[in-house]
């Protein structure tokens, strides 16, 4: 008889379907409500994806696993679970927060990483079910393949020579497969994933801290007799265990990833060749998705795996990702949301630092300095959007022309959700003037509190003297400044946090909270107000606002 090994998972949850996730132990019929799917094997792992469909907007519905016929969920004296579908033009409440270890909750691990985040989420909701929000976003570093813990090491261990690269660091599926077992099957985190709708992206961690920083850095990883057995299973078990729930059921029945988990026997190593394809070309797949709840847009951007390399040609985005992003950044909704795991406006200091290194490094000082530039990008994570100032530029202009009516009626608010940082921040866009306000939103992380050096730095960013600094150097390096300006609404905070952004109707709220040291709760940390109390814009012939952009000074 099969057993459940771990799930269920909820994830993407329209008005009227849902997706399930299983492992089991054996291979078995799964089914949920009036559902059924059968399991498909990945290095002898079985895993299902049962659609149920059917479910009427906005009501909740509680729900059971059975393994052939054998109810296997929910565990006595859980609280049920429940698949709640989102009612038509209805509020949404978007909860994120990106970087968990998964530890255990003794005194040591809660003095290393503090309290658990989402599992004092899960506490909380268990206590009060209508704090349940419309989707948990995962913005990356779900797991830590490269981060040594006790239980991991210990796995490890037992199964081959440590002494040996890669060490205690992940080396092919079995250990992602614990890794994830270690993330998803606390039992306080498995119960608000089984009744939470989720989706989910990955950042380096999910693979290797840097993960595609530079075309330098891919090629010193890839002289490494080990780094293609270990970015082929990090790809394939996120592919598993993360990203195939994300997508709609008709666009998973024509994935390239989907079609080879089902051509009959155990699926290993065609996935593995396909995640080692994707990885060598970054047009080969698309691992961004996007979802509409009702009046608001969710994209989800993948600035990982989809980044182009070549020195002087570098972009964050691939050709194909970026012009399948810009075709959803339209206008005629309420909101528009980027999720993108690594922090599109960054604080100016750290924003001009990270695009003067990046002009160093390709050469703009010559060779002494491309050289100790590419250092210094290592060291600092000098990464984000800034480090990729072309494609930083092209996005701000195509959300200039969203948030000015020029793509449609404007939204209300544009508002970037990121994580990645290990701090937490909202950044505003203050010039040019626009219909829409802008925002970007950092909460990191779940549970990896930043220390050192790097908390010091970010700290320090914050304040006016870093940013003379900062843009001095890019003047001299010659890079040319982005087309708006921002502010941090805040000094940045360091504490574990998740974030809800609500949105109802035309009006968007941003609160962070933190767990309490039991991590039974979350308390408020900071709270903010993303829209102005003001009218919808008029719509003209063409479909945008009458008049044109409005600007400040």
């Amino acid at each position: 008889m099969a057993d459940l090994v771990l799930g269920p998972l909820l994830r993407r949850v329209d008005a009227t379907s849902a997706v399930v996730w299983v492992e089991t132990d054996a291979p078995c019929d799964v089914r949920v409500l009036d559902a059924h799917a059968p399991t498909f094997t990945v290095h002898g792992h079985h895993y299902a994806l049962v659609d149920v469909g059917g479910l009427t907007p906005g009501t909740s519905t509680a729900y059971t696993v059975a393994l052939d016929d054998h109810t296997v969920w929910p565990e006595p004296g859980a609280p049920p679970s429940v698949i709640r579908t989102p009612a038509p033009g209805g509020p949404v409440g978007v909860l994120f927060g990106s970087c968990r270890v998964a530890a255990g909750h003794d005194p040591a691990a809660v003095a290393a990483h503090g309290p658990d985040a989402l599992r004092a989420c899960a506490r909380r909701l268990a206590a009060d079910p209508s704090a349940a929000p419309t989707v948990l976003l995962l913005v990356g570093d779900q797991v830590y393949a490269d981060a040594e813990s006790p239980e991991m090491t210990e796995f490890i261990r037992a199964r081959r020579d440590i002494t040996r690269p890669p060490g205690t660091e992940i080396a092919d599926f079995e250990e992602y497969a614990h890794l994830y077992h270690l993330a998803f099957g606390d039992p306080d985190v498995r119960w608000l994933l089984s009744t939470v709708p989720t989706l989910m992206i990955f950042d380096d961690h999910d693979i290797r801290d840097d993960w595609n920083t530079s075309q330098a850095w891919r090629d010193d990883i890839r002289a490494q007799p080990w780094w293609r057995a270990r970015v082929t299973a990090g790809l394939a078990a996120y592919a598993v265990y993360q990203h195939l729930g994300n997508l709609p059921r008709d666009v998973r029945a024509a994935d390239p990833i989907w079609r080879r988990l089902h051509e009959g026997g155990d699926a290993g190593d065609r996935l593995d060749a396909f995640a080692w394809h994707t990885d060598s070309d970054p047009e080969a797949y698309r691992w961004s998705y996007h979802q509409d709840y009702g009046g608001t847009r969710l994209v989800v951007v993948d600035s990982r795996c989809a980044r182009v390399l070549t020195p002087g040609a570098r972009a964050m985005l691939d050709p194909g990702t970026s012009a399948w992003l810009d075709g959803l950044c339209t206008g005629d909704r309420d909101h528009l949301l980027i999720a993108t795991s690594l922090p599109y406006l960054m604080p100016r200091a750290v924003y001009d630092l990270e695009a003067w290194n990046e002009a160093l490094a390709d050469g703009r000082w010559g060779a002494w300095a491309r050289r100790t530039s590419e250092r210094l990008r290592r060291r600092f994570d000098l990464e984000h959007w800034a480090a990729f100032h072309r494609s930083s530029t092209a996005l701000a202009r195509t959300v200039m022309e969203v948030a000015a009516g020029r793509r449609g009626r404007a939204p209300a608010s544009v508002v970037f959700l990121s994580g990645d940082v290990h701090h937490s921040y909202l950044t505003t866009v203050t010039r040019p003037r626009l219909t829409s306000e802008v925002h970007q939103a950092v909460c990191s992380p779940i549970r990896n509190p930043l220390r050192g050096l790097m908390r010091t730095a970010n700290q320090a960013a914050a304040h006016a003297p870093p940013r003379v600094a900062t843009r001095l150097l890019t003047l001299l390096a010659g890079v040319r400044p982005p087309p708006w300006r921002w502010r941090l609404r805040s000094r940045p905070w360091f504490t574990n946090s998740l974030a809800t952004l609500r949105l109802d109707a035309r009006t968007a709220t941003i609160t962070w909270e933190s767990p309490n040291p039991e991590a039974t709760t979350l308390t408020p940390v900071r709270r903010a107000a993303l829209t102005a109390d003001r009218p919808s814009p008029p719509r003209s012939s063409c479909g945008g606002p009458r008049g044109p952009v409005r600007r400040r000074g």
